[in-house]
């Protein structure tokens, strides 16, 4: 996308603040015209002070009065206009962040498992913030800019034409340095957004991972790889500061020679009785006012560019595809948990298959195990059976409605999911629990609690149910999993989904837990996917799976009878035994 496409993209998120935008510059065209009649103030103050002893005092008294005048509605105006841009920038950031989140929520997990999580937060937090930098000069410079050079031009005009076309001669010349610095600059700012981009996605990663780093012992190797893109993003930015910050230098070099022979050509003037010294005190004034704006301008330009770049980052992220959740029918009555599959393939990449004319039927309240060997397509099935990810052939019906054809939210309604990665958010001990439900009352999580076997440790904390989970409650992975399942109790599925869901609890712990669960599985259908084939032996059925096939299907004592891959899977875990 070009630059000035990139721009009025950008404007329309301007656009619902455009009464803002409209204050701002009129107090911006107020604030330059007080600026601008000082000078013309000054000038008669001087031709006031003709000779020694020829002074006319009153004249000079008043002039400096409306000298004093001009200059407090000058910062009144000024102050004014700040306040509009900034409520105007800051709300547009504001809209435009907002959206952005919203899209993550929005983008199918495809999307997501193909992206750092540090560079969509990289997106959502510095590209914005470079974008609010670049609006925020954008808006006050530009505005005050504009109206300056058009004011200075009309008052020199009055003062002097001829003077006054030497200068504007000299203008194109500065626009034209400006202009060729620029482009040799925005390639290099798009690159140094994507390198930090690729930097935050890698801290992240080493953060989450420090544990592992640290018991591999490769914090050496961690801080190479952090010291080669930190490298490259110091060689860009390096060259994109000092090839940006040649602008304003070359512009203000440029712009003093203008002044320099405006200087020269009114003196002449103002000797040959052209102008008086007044006169030319003013315009001396005019011309550095109007080569001024052209140097800040510059600088916006640098500013502009960087933030250019950062939307290119964020429509980016806005133009991904995403997840649609319109509903061709509902289930239309109580959810019964029955679930088919007919025929379904799925594959992550085109040319290679996973999961090929799977077939499954599970009545409502049956127990299904899932087990088999890494890769055999356990998480798949889940993520199929969620809508996390679509099927590429085939048909998975809920009670007997295509699951395509019911919106994701009502689809995902049914089903409760406790995974082995427990995610604890910051807030209180009672919004995470309530996290699926969160008008449930207070009796409600107390309830869902005490069935994950949590609620005497929740009592042991200082506010109980209220108490923060933040930098300062320390709690045990087991705990963190206990709260996550209190947390699916709560909720109350048709479906229940437990994807190694008692990993991280030691074994008395498990044994309450496999209570409750056992309990709240009564007349639900649930999944069990489990690497301990212990914790599956009471399952309706247990399917054994690899290559995205279901190999063997029954009951615990059916497949051990049968002598086969589940049989050598049990044996081998509890040979010891």
């Amino acid at each position: 996308m070009s630059q000035s496409a990139l721009l009025r993209r950008l404007l329309r998120y301007v656009k619902p603040y455009g009464l803002l935008l409209g204050m701002a510059l009129v107090f911006a065209l107020l604030q330059v015209a007080m600026t601008l009649s000082a000078p013309v103030i000054i000038g008669q103050a001087v031709d006031a002070i003709v000779a020694a002893g020829q002074v006319d005092f009153i004249r000079v008294t008043q002039t400096l009065a409306a000298l004093a005048a001009v200059v407090i509605l000058a910062a009144l105006f000024q102050l004014l206009m700040t306040c509009c841009t900034n409520a105007c920038c800051y709300r547009t950031i504001r809209d435009l962040r907002m959206q952005c989140f919203a899209q993550f929520h929005a983008l199918p997990l495809a999307t997501l498992d193909k992206t750092q999580q540090g560079d969509f937060m990289n997106t959502l937090v510095n590209d914005i913030d470079v974008i609010s930098d670049g609006l925020l000069q954008g808006f006050t410079q530009l505005f005050t800019g504009v109206i300056t050079i058009v004011g200075t031009l009309g008052f020199m005009l009055s003062i002097h034409p001829g003077i006054t076309l030497a200068v504007v001669l000299i203008t194109p010349l500065s626009l034209g340095v400006a202009s060729f610095i620029a482009s040799r600059s925005s390639r290099l700012f798009k690159q140094q957004a994507r390198i930090k981009g690729e930097l935050s996605g890698f801290a992240e990663e080493r953060v989450n991972g420090q544990s592992l780093v640290a018991a591999y012992n490769q914090q050496a190797a961690s801080e190479a790889a952090f010291d080669e893109i930190n490298q490259r993003l110091n060689q860009v930015g390096t060259q994109v500061q000092f090839i940006s910050s040649l602008t304003n230098p070359c512009t203000r070099f440029v712009n003093n020679l203008a002044y320099a022979a405006v200087g020269i050509i009114g003196a002449l003037t103002a000797l040959g009785g052209g102008m008086s010294v007044g006169q030319l005190t003013s315009f001396l004034s005019y011309a550095s006012q109007y080569t001024k704006p052209f140097n800040e301008i510059s600088g916006v330009v640098t500013e502009l560019q960087a933030s250019l770049s950062s939307c290119e980052r964020v429509f980016h992220l806005l133009d991904q595809p995403q997840e649609s959740d319109q509903a061709d029918q509902g289930l239309g009555k109580q959810g019964r948990g029955e679930l088919q599959l007919e025929h379904v393939s799925f594959r992550y990449q085109a040319n290679e298959p996973l999961i090929e004319d799977f077939n499954l039927s599970v009545k409502p309240g049956q127990k299904i195990a899932i087990v088999g060997p890494t890769g055999c397509g356990k998480t798949t099935l889940i993520n199929l059976l969620m809508r996390f990810y679509e099927i590429g052939g085939g048909v998975i019906r809920l009670d007997g409605v295509d699951t395509r054809t019911l919106s994701r939210s009502e689809l995902r309604a049914n089903f409760g999911m406790v995974l082995q990665d427990s995610w604890i958010f910051r807030g209180t001990i009672r919004e995470n629990i309530a996290y699926g439900r969160p008008d449930a009352s207070l009796a409600d999580v107390e309830k869902a609690a005490r069935q994950a076997h949590l609620d005497y440790f929740i009592h042991q904390l200082p506010q109980g149910y209220d108490t923060l989970l933040d930098e300062t409650v320390s709690l045990s992975q087991g705990q963190k999993q206990l709260l996550c399942i209190a947390r699916v109790l709560l909720c109350d599925p048709k479906i229940l989904i437990l994807d190694e869901a008692t990993s991280s609890i030691d074994t008395r712990t498990e044994l309450l837990v496999q209570s409750a669960f056992d309990q709240m599985m009564q007349g639900r259908t649930s999944f069990i996917v489990a690497h301990r084939l212990s914790t599956i032996e009471q399952a309706d059925r247990i399917l054994v799976m690899n290559h995205g096939q279901i190999l063997e299907q029954g009951s615990h004592r059916e497949l051990l009878n049968q002598g086969g891959f589940y049989s050598q899977l049990y044996n081998s875990q509890f040979a010891g035994e």
